[in-house]
């Protein structure tokens, strides 16, 4: 049987490009989804980061709902420290009084910030602590079972929107197996963990409302072009923005070029951020496709979540229907 494949969208802003164009973009990339049989696409909270337009998951989703049919579409995910549990149940509820049966609410306890940014946006430094107990305040508004007197989510309430919980340490799979819950691993971009907390998920699940069994989702960074050349230069391209990002935050910064990154890509530091991007299907389609079936035989994914880092969209684009191709995926 194929494994179900999913999106990662970060709604990308590239040199020169405006969030308008970014969003089209992400547009572009549901509705190629949708057609070759993905089974969802989510959005990441991200704030103050000039190359991620996806910083309000919520209203970006609704954009990209209407101008879809059936694929299921929602937040991987909401940091829901920064926000009031009410208010992501009324967003959210919102959405899935708008797109019945085609919302997802993943949520995970980082800022998905700097420090400077999460206290511009008036976080609780002591926010995540109460990551838990804010989880189960938004499902129960969600089951119209609120566990705060005399308040509801309207909309929301009885929407039974699922939850995912998402992670890249032991934190996260564990309240997911507390709770019944789905986990996402984030190992495109924090793989150290990944094989520990797949273990203590699956060993401590306990069986929920919503869910009977585990359901492991695993995210993977992918590449995939009609010529391997190709595709090892979108990927050096893409990791090299990655790291020239990570040099330059912050004020008064240089600008770092292709040669100096590659330079520091040779450093034990350098070595480490690489390492982010360990889990990369990058070449041809059926490259990829043996990349991913290994990946997911190695992990006992349920389902991979991918996120396309091809620099261009119209790379994305066509990385998304070659691997949907590869990997067997119905069309719709």
């Amino acid at each position: 049987m194929t494994i179900p494949l999913s999106v990662l969208d970060l709604a990308p802003i590239t040199p020169g490009q405006t969030a308008r164009e970014s969003f089209a973009g992400s547009v572009a990339l549901a509705q190629t989804a949708e057609k070759h049989g993905y089974e969802r696409v989510w959005y990441a909270e991200h704030h103050n980061m000039p190359t991620i337009g996806s910083s309000a998951t919520s209203i970006l989703i609704g954009h990209v709902a209407g101008q879809t049919s059936t694929i299921r579409l929602g937040s991987g995910g909401v940091m829901l420290p920064n926000h009031s549990p009410l208010v992501i149940a009324e967003q959210y509820g919102t959405l899935a009084e708008l797109y019945p049966d085609r919302i997802d609410l993943g949520l995970g306890r980082a800022p998905g910030s700097d420090q400077n940014t999460a206290r511009a946006m008036r976080r609780d430094p002591r926010a995540s602590d109460q990551f838990p107990q804010d989880v189960m305040e938004l499902q129960a508004y969600l089951r119209g079972q609120s566990i705060v007197p005399g308040v509801q989510a309207i909309p929301g309430t009885g929407t039974n929107v699922p939850l995912f919980i998402l992670g890249s340490s032991l934190f996260g799979a564990g309240l997911a197996a507390a709770l019944g819950l789905p986990y996402a691993f984030a190992s495109h971009f924090a793989p150290d963990a990944l094989h520990e907390a797949i273990a203590l998920y699956r060993r401590d699940f306990t069986p929920s409302e919503q869910l009977a069994a585990p359901h492991l989702i695993i995210a993977a960074n992918v590449i995939a072009a009609d010529d391997k050349a190709d595709a090892v230069t979108q990927f050096e391209t893409t990791r090299r923005t990655r790291v020239r990002g990570m040099l330059s935050r912050g004020p008064a910064t240089p600008e770092y070029d292709d040669d100096q990154i590659d330079v520091f890509l040779t450093t034990p530091e350098g070595r480490n951020i690489a390492n982010m991007m360990r889990y990369s299907a990058v070449g041809t389609a059926d490259e990829v496709r043996a990349y991913l079936e290994e990946f997911a035989e190695g992990t006992g994914a349920d389902e991979l979540i991918l996120a396309h880092q091809s620099p261009s969209i119209a790379d994305r684009l066509r990385s998304v229907e070659l691997t949907a191709d590869a990997m067997n995926l119905v069309a719709a």
